[in-house]
């Protein structure tokens, strides 16, 4: 299933999709320093092509974290200082989020520490939710910790039609409380808001449709009583969880993840409380609403 792009001038790269739907590995490519203009818009490209895209094997820093998200758009949470540092650093730079379960005085030193999380988009409980996620992995547990990724477009295009059909121009709530969605002692982050969105989100650069709704945050679908709400969306989610639409990602280190939250849904699984994670996190800010 090997793709050489075709658009690299400089350095042709590889992209090595992963599965049918969702999720491709670009190989060949070294972060550290800046490709050219060409390149970038073949990784964009790419991006647009697979949702999720991985970059093994980087050695980055915070520099050039905040540079590469660059090459996305704008990147978000500038307005929040940094809450955190990673260990034996003085700070995170303006943008960077810190995830991990790492304790010091029994506190959590990150984000979104412990724990299962159900399949989610990021941000879709604000107006102008995030473009996109990028992940980047400083370190991992020996097991568990993987990140599931559900692909929109494949779950709309194989929707009963019948659903679709019913659901087709209506919106839905999504509800975020940090507190109240995890189970367990999660300290890592303070969170609230809620807002209304398209079930079904047409994408504004690729044009195509994809399902809008989750587990772990959509309340219900607006203007529909609740019973009806209640059984249609758990039809929505039994169907865009399916394991065919779905790409797992085990991580290594050193490994970077940038996902398309308009066009996918993530999930992460369980790992030991005993093992350290850290992954540095920044955010594409979205730009237009998804209406």
């Amino acid at each position: 299933m090997n793709v050489v792009s075709k658009i690299q001038p400089s350095k042709a790269f590889e992209v090595v999709p992963l599965t049918e739907h969702i999720g491709a590995e670009l190989r060949g490519i070294d972060l550290r320093t800046k490709p050219d203009d060409e390149t970038i818009k073949a990784i964009y490209q790419a991006w647009l092509d697979h949702l999720v895209i991985i970059f093994p094997d980087q050695k980055l820093d915070q520099e050039d974290l905040v540079r590469v998200t660059g090459y996305f758009g704008e990147i978000g949470d500038l307005h929040r200082p940094p809450k955190y540092r990673p260990p034996g650093q003085a700070s995170l730079l303006p943008g960077i989020m810190m995830i991990s379960n790492i304790r010091e005085n029994g506190e959590p030193i990150g984000a979104l520490p412990d724990g299962e999380m159900m399949f989610h988009h990021d941000m879709i409980h604000a107006e102008v939710p995030s473009k996109a996620t990028m992940l980047y992995s400083v370190e991992i547990p020996d097991r568990g910790g993987d990140t599931l990724f559900a692909s929109g477009y494949a779950a709309y295009e194989t929707l009963d039609p019948a659903i679709r059909n019913k659901l087709e121009g209506k919106k839905a709530l999504h509800h975020y409380n940090y507190g109240s969605v995890q189970k367990g002692d999660n300290k890592g982050t303070e969170a609230f808001a809620e807002c209304v969105h398209p079930v079904f989100r047409t994408h504004e650069d690729t044009r195509k449709k994809a399902v809008y709704v989750n587990r772990l945050m959509t309340v219900k679908i607006d203007d529909m009583p609740e019973k009806e709400s209640d059984e249609l969306l758990r039809a929505l989610y039994d169907h865009a969880e399916q394991k065919q639409f779905v790409y797992t990602h085990q991580w290594r280190l050193g490994d970077l993840l940038l996902w398309d939250n308009r066009c996918s849904s993530h999930a992460r699984t369980d790992f030991p409380s005993t093992q350290r994670r850290l992954m540095l996190r920044t955010t594409v800010r979205g730009s237009v609403r998804p209406y």
